[in-house]
């Protein structure tokens, strides 16, 4: 496809909201008004060739069937799956300008649902008493049915039967569709990244998901599925890329896009957007993909995505009905039993949606990118640590490669690329790619909001030959699962004397005295002790239980220990914590296992200090230049 045949529709579109919208619309709200009617126009030159036949089966059956939709969309009506019955086009609308916003009206009213719908969603209807108090309805409608354009899937010929313009095909349509969205994301940097997500990301991001599987989807039927998929780019893009004639795999599989959004606009461009390319709308989802799942009953091949990571989803909780009152956090709906993460962060919750949608009896089982920040890896929240732990330990994670700073548009945080199967081929490994450093990004020449870098086709390349491989090199390293697990447990101590002198509870206990002298010769002569019990044999005090615990150091935050998996808790804890704090033992019943993954720990680059001899030779030019400027100051 070459993109740049399209750039003449694309910038008369976007004259039309430079002529006619600018005095109007401040430049945030022209999409408002060019989107819903650069789709409108599609939809309106598609439904043409079969216009007169949907009005003549609707005015056959609208007295009889209570519901036509079926008949309508079907080989009845339009045979397109949506319709319109409206006796007028948008051509048609111009011949009576004085009724124009009534007749436009019975216009919108009278398509198919899955369409009226996704208008709906644009509030379309809202800009309409704003074109018409400005006087520019008419002109709006017009310019759009410009001879200059073809939205048309046919071409336009002269009466000489030679080609004016060319038709536009679903593939070219969506083009120039996804164009106009990043001008006008351009143009609200602070929404950019919302809802969009760096194309040459979800390059990469499909080069990872199906390259492995190639030569095992090149036929049959596959599901794809993206569950916070905004205006729909992870879908298409996979789909253009399994199947593209000159691309890597050129399959000839039947694909099937599905997808959930919340956000009403974003969804109605990604619904719009799969109309245009020829997929199936229906399949777009609106509302909460976690606390109202509307593709619950599907599992899927492949799925990507790139979830509101840092976001709250307090709302969803308590829709959910979690409960905060146990010991442990828990929620009936079947995905979230194994955790449930904070409600000020909710990424984990899309992935373990993901993880009830993979398939379990197919031969290639499922797929999963997804694009996540740093405390996925090694936040302690205790949802958290329970979902890397159940990934890990089913030896679901494959890889995780660590993107560049600086590469979406609305935030220069650290993310990283998760990629998830059921089937593995390298059974207990986990690969860590490290392509952070300059060797896979280019300085953008213009910076978008946060967005100062970007991945050229070698970059992605270059990525995609570290995943693909199966060697360990500076930037992608080969670990055993275990290497990312820990025992966390509690160090416990008797608490010093001086602190449990200021102890108002521990002042009430009638046999402190003795208590205190115990301690105070157990701080002077340090003992071993194995465990809690064995500390209060020595005491030799018999105490209840709330007395015994006034006596402990236990404070989680500041006792606990990570030990590696790979290492055996008893010798680390006599060689790294025994002796620096005396008196110590294990709290064996607080062992809990947990993962976490610390690319810096794996990817550390040391960088040597500055000489003293540069320092000083900075330091002595900064005095010169304060010098030079007190003098000018002083004349």
């Amino acid at each position: 496809m070459n993109a740049n045949e399209f750039q003449p529709i694309i910038n008369f579109i976007w004259s039309v909201a430079d002529d006619l919208l600018r005095d109007v619309y401040v430049k945030g709200k022209y999409r408002d008004v060019i989107l819903p009617m650069t789709l409108l126009r599609r939809i309106d030159v598609l439904l043409e060739p079969t216009k007169d036949k949907v009005i003549k089966t609707y005015n056959t059956y609208k007295d009889k069937l209570g519901n036509l939709d079926s008949i309508l969309s079907g080989k009845n009506g339009s045979n397109m799956g949506f319709y319109n019955y409206s006796n007028f086009t948008l051509e048609s609308l111009l011949s009576d300008p004085k009724n124009i916003r009534i007749n436009f009206e019975n216009y919108l009213d009278s398509f198919s649902e899955n369409i009226k719908d996704i208008f709906a969603k644009f509030k379309f209807k809202n800009q309409l008493d704003t074109l018409e108090d400005a006087n520019i309805l008419f002109g709006v409608i017009e310019r759009f049915c410009s001879p200059k354009i073809n939205l048309s899937i046919n071409p336009i010929l002269d009466k000489e039967g030679n080609v004016i313009h060319k038709g536009l095909s679903n593939l070219g349509m969506g083009y120039v569709f996804e164009e106009l969205i990043r001008r006008f994301n351009e143009e609200n940097n602070e929404e950019a990244g919302e809802h969009f997500t760096p194309r040459e990301i979800i390059e990469l991001m499909t080069h990872l998901l199906f390259l492995p599987l190639k030569e095992q989807i090149k036929q049959g039927t596959f599901l794809i599925y993206d569950n916070a998929c905004g205006s729909g780019g992870m879908l298409t893009e996979s789909k253009e890329f399994i199947t593209d004639p000159q691309g890597l795999i050129k399959s000839q599989a039947t694909i099937h896009l599905y997808g959930q959004e919340i956000n009403p606009e974003t969804y109605a461009i990604c619904k719009a957007d799969m109309l245009i390319k020829g997929e199936n709308p229906d399949n777009i989802k609106y509302g909460s993909t976690l606390s109202d799942d509307k593709l619950g009953h599907l599992k899927f091949d492949f799925m990507l995505t790139n979830p509101p990571y840092g976001k709250s989803w307090e709302n969803d909780q308590k829709i959910l009905n979690i409960d905060k009152k146990s010991s442990k956090t828990s929620c009936a709906d079947p995905r979230f039993q194994i955790g449930i993460t904070s409600k000020s962060d909710g990424q984990m919750m899309f992935l373990l949606n993901m993880l009830s949608k993979m398939k379990f009896d197919t031969p290639l089982g499922s797929r999963i990118a997804s694009v996540h920040n740093g405390s996925s890896l090694f936040n302690s929240d205790s949802g958290m640590v329970a979902i890397r732990k159940h990934i890990i330990e089913n030896d679901f994670l494959e890889a995780i490669v660590a993107l560049p700073t600086n590469m979406f548009y609305n935030t220069a945080i650290p993310t990283f690329i998760w990629i998830i199967t059921n089937k593995k081929k390298e059974k207990g490994k986990i690969k860590l790619i490290n392509a952070t450093s300059d060797s896979y990004y280019t300085k953008m020449k213009k910076s978008l909001g946060s967005k100062q870098n970007e991945m050229q086709k070698s970059h992605i390349e270059a990525i995609t030959d570290l995943f693909l491989g199966n060697t360990s090199c500076k930037d992608c390293k080969i670990f055993d699962n275990a290497e990312f697990g820990y025992t966390k447990i509690v160090i416990e101590r008797p608490k010093s004397t001086q602190s449990l002198k200021d102890d108002e509870k521990f002042a009430k206990l009638s046999n402190k005295e003795k208590i205190l002298e115990k301690l105070q010769n157990l701080e002077q002569n340090p003992r071993n002790f194995k465990d809690r019990k064995e500390f209060f044999d020595f005491l030799g005090i018999k105490l209840k239980k709330s007395e015994e615990n006034l006596l402990i150091d236990s404070d989680k935050t500041n006792n606990t220990e990570k030990i590696p998996l790979k290492v055996e808790i008893q010798s680390y804890y006599e060689n790294e914590v025994k002796p620096y704090v005396p008196n110590s033992w294990i709290a064996w019943e607080s062992a809990e296992i947990g993962y976490e993954i610390l690319f810096n720990k794996y990817f550390y680059t040391y960088t040597p200090p500055r000489s003293l001899n540069e320092i000083d030779k900075d330091l002595q030019e900064l005095e010169s230049q304060i010098q030079n400027l007190l003098k000018e100051i002083m004349q």
